[in-house]
């Protein structure tokens, strides 16, 4: 395994990081991070975002400094930004291009999200080694975009040749956070206030939240009381204030709207059954902590690629998946139905647990070592 740049006086290692917009871009880009910097603690590691997006406060509470690029994507209708977006495109690459002038890096590291597509621009059109890692089962425009200009593309799902050269593809899985298996369900179920003998229902709608998901879980709570379920409402920062209030009466039977859940280790630890969107990371992590799930894909993102993700586990018996447009009809009887069915849990438990690829971080980073190597 690479370890330094030459046999004497190896120089320190220096890596930009670069997109964001989302907690499934941003926590994979900090656990690549955090895995450059376990193996290499001098590595000198720089991020570069979009200014206004959630990864200008994520990156930092992580260790880590960030610069921002004034870079936002293209709206679906006509509007006067799509009219500014090309001048802001280059305006954000020649400021990728003087940072890069700057910080000199030996590789660059695009993860997705608004600001990759300037920092890896400006990065290979200076012959500065680049790697992808795409996320989800279809490929976004980004990194499609780029991918004839990287020297290593990794990918989390089979069959993404479709997308990408073949010679460039390294089939990794997603970066999770390795704390996120870690969590021992008696202390998650003190922290949480929780009581053992009841069962807990863990809803996450992404790092923004997903109003599908709140509105049908506002809808259910009388149900839940009655069935004696648990729950941890993870809501979303936009939506939290109406559910806060939604929730508040039936707090005394432990059902709880959280705005957001920092010690996911511990919620997933707690849940017995988990209702999700069907996000790269979210995915991942399920697959990882090996939990019984129902996958609500989004209607609201590119190629509508979390249904692809969500494919990818329901048509191995891995979870469970309910359309967006059913969720109100369909998705709190089928959750229900699952807290009850014991042996289901452990079929989809053990089927997802299958899929899991917890190296996927470790061999990300084996492969941009050995760019910097070679």
């Amino acid at each position: 395994m690479p370890t330094s740049k030459s046999t004497s006086a190896p120089a320190p290692y220096r890596i930009i990081i670069s997109g964001g917009g989302t907690g499934g871009h941003i926590f994979p880009a900090v656990a690549i991070a955090n895995e450059l910097r376990r193996r290499q603690p001098n590595a000198e590691i720089l991020f570069v975002g979009a200014n206004g997006r959630m990864e200008m406060t994520r990156v930092p509470e992580a260790g880590y400094e960030i610069v921002g690029l004034d870079i936002s994507g293209l709206q679906r209708r006509l509007t006067p930004e799509n009219l500014l977006f090309p001048i802001k495109v280059m305006r954000a690459v020649r400021k990728a291009g003087k940072l890069i002038e700057k910080f000199r890096p030996d590789a660059v590291v695009g993860v997705g999200g608004y600001a990759s597509a300037p920092v890896l621009l400006a990065a290979t059109s200076r012959g500065i080694p680049a790697l992808i890692q795409e996320q989800n089962s279809y490929a976004g425009l980004v990194n499609k975009l780029l991918a004839r200009r990287v020297q290593r593309i990794c990918v989390a799902y089979e069959g993404m040749q479709s997308f990408f050269p073949a010679d460039k593809l390294v089939l990794t899985g997603n970066p999770v956070r390795s704390e996120i298996a870690s969590g021992q369900r008696e202390e998650a179920l003190q922290f949480f206030g929780l009581k053992p003998d009841k069962p807990v229902l863990l809803v996450i709608g992404g790092s923004l939240g997903a109003r599908t998901l709140n509105q049908a879980t506002a809808a259910a709570l009388p149900r839940l009381r009655e069935a004696g379920v648990q729950l941890l409402w993870q809501t979303g920062k936009l939506y939290f204030p109406e559910a806060e209030k939604q929730a508040a009466p039936y707090a005394p039977n432990n059902l709880h709207a959280l705005e957001f859940v920092r010690r996911m280790d511990l919620a997933y630890a707690a849940a017995d059954v988990v209702v999700s969107r069907a996000g790269a990371l979210s995915v991942s992590e399920l697959c990882l902590t090996g939990k019984p799930s129902i996958l609500v894909p989004s209607p609201n993102v590119a190629e509508d690629h979390q249904t692809k993700n969500a494919l990818a586990l329901s048509s191995r018996q891995a979870a469970l998946l309910v359309p967006d447009a059913e969720a109100g009809a369909r998705l709190y009887n089928e959750a229900l139905g699952l807290l009850q069915d014991t042996a289901q849990q452990q079929r989809l438990a053990t089927n997802i647990r299958a899929l899991a690829r917890p190296d996927a971080t470790a061999t990300i980073v084996d492969e941009l070592l050995a760019l910097m190597e070679h």
